[in-house]
């Protein structure tokens, strides 16, 4: 059984309702008909019901929830709690309930907040930011987060590298240019999140244009930095670095690069040092190797919103629901 199999398994045993707030994009219906096919998940669908339906053709939602934030019995509800998470910003109830009718995004995540959903996937129609910005304005960080970042799901066929083909990319959706603190949080969020996913021991590489030394550089230091803090606030995690990428995944390079490093050759979670070496990589690794990249998936937000890239299919907003389902578990 491959990973995302495994993960819709997971899903299964104890069915999470999720918000697809973007309707009015066909793949987002497509994806949904499929998620209650297979019994995934529970939908809600946010818009008017006879549209939506309209807009899916022959795509079976008949199992899907519907909500239409215009004639929504909750909605002063969702108004009075908006106002209540931003009075500090001043905004006033009639602010809060235009919002609420204009902007799926929020919408979507105050019925998560609310309780009434136990997450949300968007991002095929709507930037990372803006997604991100209704996530933390509404739902905030989870407690003890140090950053919220983001991670792409790297799914490698025929590869024996990872574990069995399996990676963490991270960052590579939202922190630019982090810093050493920040860089060491990351590796330590994408480590919990690689083990709750993927179920397997995380083994984590901090990467670099250089390895042990090979290259000397501010930006080589802030990766060394970085690991030691990992080593020292979480010892039992099997971290190493700076390692180049190849040192980091491939054993006869590591023996040669890295040797004695219980990390190079065998690491499952790679953590970029920018969000620019992040995306690139995961793009690349998922167009030219034909691989499946799953995410922009959160880390640190108080209950699991998750992103999706705007050039995502069906089966990509599938295999995102299906993993912000495990989220939403864990936090059983």
């Amino acid at each position: 059984m491959g990973f995302i199999e495994q993960i819709k398994s997971r899903a299964k045993k104890n069915k999470k309702t999720i918000v697809l707030p973007e309707t009015a994009d066909m793949r987002t219906l497509e994806a949904a008909h499929k998620i209650l096919k297979e019994d995934i998940a529970d939908i809600i669908l946010i818009g008017a019901k006879h549209e939506i339906i309209k807009n899916a053709k022959d795509y079976d939602l008949s199992k899907a929830t519907f909500v239409d934030p215009y004639d929504c019995e909750k909605l002063n509800d969702y108004v009075a709690l908006l106002v209540e998470l931003r009075r500090k910003k001043g905004l006033t109830p009639e602010e809060a309930k235009e919002l609420l009718l204009t902007n799926v995004l929020y919408f979507g995540c105050i019925m998560v907040k609310a309780g009434d959903a136990d997450g949300m996937v968007a991002g095929a129609v709507n930037s990372s930011a803006n997604v991100l910005r209704a996530a933390l304005q509404i739902l905030k960080t989870a407690p003890g987060t140090k950053l919220v970042s983001a991670f792409f799901l790297v799914v490698v066929p025929n590869c024996d590298m990872g574990a069995n083909g399996t990676f963490i990319f991270s960052d590579a959706g939202l922190n630019q240019t982090p810093n050493a603190e920040e860089l060491a949080a990351i590796a330590e969020s994408s480590a919990k999140s690689f083990e709750l996913l993927v179920e397997e021991e995380p083994i984590v590489a901090m990467l670099s244009h250089s390895t042990k030394g090979s290259a000397k550089h501010p930006e080589v230091d802030k990766v060394i930095q970085a690991c030691r803090i990992v080593n020292e606030t979480c010892p039992d995690l099997k971290c190493d670095g700076e390692l180049q990428s190849d040192a980091a995944i491939v054993p006869s390079v590591a023996a040669s690069k890295a040797p004695g490093s219980d990390v190079a050759g065998k690491a499952n979670v790679l953590i970029f040092p920018d969000l620019d070496a992040g995306n690139i990589g995961y793009k690349l690794v998922q167009r030219l190797a034909k691989a499946d990249a799953y995410g922009p998936i959160t880390q640190g937000i108080a209950r699991p919103v998750n992103d999706l890239s705007r050039g995502c299919s069906a089966d990509d907003i599938v295999g995102v629901v299906a993993i912000t389902a495990v989220q939403a578990q864990a936090l059983d």
